[in-house]
């Protein structure tokens, strides 16, 4: 078929592609399946650590600043140095760690808020106690909060069970494991006992789920200006709680943290290790995978287009006998591999697409919930349109080179 507004080289590449119609079906099914994997292993690893990430951030801030921790110091026993030059013993002994607050701590937390990336800045005043309900009594963690500031990191409206949110200076939230443990219920009254010997009578407001057994026999949550009074730290605070915009950054900016305020500063990145080692992990597999099925495009791309050289050596001749240069001839053939590269993907897009939708579709919690949340992202396929019409530019440049370089009369002859 001619369009006469097309430019020559696309004529030609066209119609060269329509000739070897097997050929062409093949390399377009298998490209087609290479970017419908690449799509759908890319969704399905994005999914995966998003889903990861989620589950274990959203209990948890990015970074968190603590006090200084007291430094061992040795001590001396036994007699005196000799004059004949006896060693004194010395004896090391790790010091009790007191319960102390960060200095100047409003300071500190107005210029973590000037720093870029960062969202949200919190205090928190945290410490053991004991829990008492009649004759029954637990060991708890007693966490004092700022509510509006703190549920922008940890989004106790969403875990709350029975009960509400709500802080007063006599309210305090409990997980539901100990609310099991000490037989009690929203309303009920605890005596909360500190260290230090002070004991504070609160009401429970709600009682929450944070998906952690341990987390929620342990973790409570009552008012900062409450724990201040119950843990004897009159107007301190024990940490700052730190939110970024990208928790990828999060040791970036928590370095920058301690240059700037001189306190040091934990990111998730750091004190979860290994949970960022399987995360980067996945992240280099996802990686390897589609350079891998990249390369076997690149490849089957690449084998076509030889194949169509030597079949249309004749005509790439008398082309060339005909006056066409062999910048044209070059730019036929890449023409050629765009095409095929272009026309797969956009196949292989489709099938990518089907694919997820079928793995949402099949793959449930008991509750109807999606076992792994997915995103349609539009920039992963748009990448992969890109990605898939570049590879077939590329491979398709030693072939175009080589038929660019047939010699007219030679070729005419076979």
């Amino acid at each position: 078929m001619f369009i006469p507004w097309l430019p020559f080289e696309w004529i030609v590449a066209i119609r060269f592609l329509r000739e070897g119609r097997l050929q062409t079906i093949f390399i377009i099914a298998g490209v087609a399946i290479g970017v419908g994997v690449i799509v759908f292993m890319s969704a399905l690893l994005s999914g995966m650590q998003a889903n990861f990430i989620r589950r274990v951030l959203s209990a948890q801030a990015h970074i968190q600043l603590l006090p200084p921790r007291d430094v061992t110091r040795p001590l001396r026993i036994g007699p005196p140095a000799s004059a004949a030059g006896e060693l004194m013993a010395e004896l090391v002994q790790p010091p009790l760690q007191r319960l102390k607050s960060i200095d100047q701590w409003q300071a500190v937390a107005q210029q973590i808020r000037s720093i870029p990336g960062v969202l949200v800045v919190t205090p928190v005043a945290a410490g053991s106690a004991l829990a008492v309900r009649g004759s029954a009594s637990r060991a708890i963690s007693v966490a004092g909060i700022e509510p509006e500031m703190y549920y922008r990191i940890v989004d106790l409206n969403s875990k709350i069970v029975r009960g509400t949110v709500r802080l007063t200076g006599t309210d305090i939230l409990i997980g539901t494991d100990l609310a099991s443990d000490l037989g009690v219920e929203v309303g009920d009254k605890l005596r909360v006992t500190a260290a230090s010997g002070a004991v504070s009578a609160l009401s429970i407001a709600g009682i929450f789920d944070l998906g952690n057994k341990f987390a929620n026999q342990r973790n409570t949550f009552i008012a900062l200006h409450t724990a201040q009074s119950l843990l004897g730290l009159p107007g301190g605070v024990t940490s700052l709680e730190v939110t970024v915009r990208d928790v990828y950054a999060a040791q970036i900016i928590a370095q920058r943290i301690t240059a700037a305020t001189g306190v040091e500063a934990d990111s998730w990145i750091k004190t979860s290790a290994q949970f960022f080692t399987a995360i980067s992990a996945q992240t280099t597999a996802n990686t390897a995978i589609r350079f891998f099925v990249g390369l076997s495009v690149a490849f089957g791309i690449a084998s076509v287009l030889v194949v169509s050289v030597v079949q249309k050596s004749r005509e790439i001749g008398i082309l060339r006998a005909m006056g066409i240069s062999q910048g044209q001839i070059l730019r036929l053939f890449l023409l050629q591999g765009g095409l095929l590269g272009l026309f797969g993907s956009v196949v292989g897009c489709l099938i990518g697409a089907g694919a997820l939708a079928l793995w949402l579709d099949m793959t449930r919690n008991p509750d109807g919930t999606p076992l792994i949340p997915l995103s349609f992202d539009p920039k992963l396929f748009a990448a992969a349109l890109v990605l898939a019409t570049l590879t077939g530019l590329v491979a398709a440049f030693a072939p175009a080179r080589r038929a660019a370089r047939l010699n007219p009369v030679a070729a005419i002859r076979g």
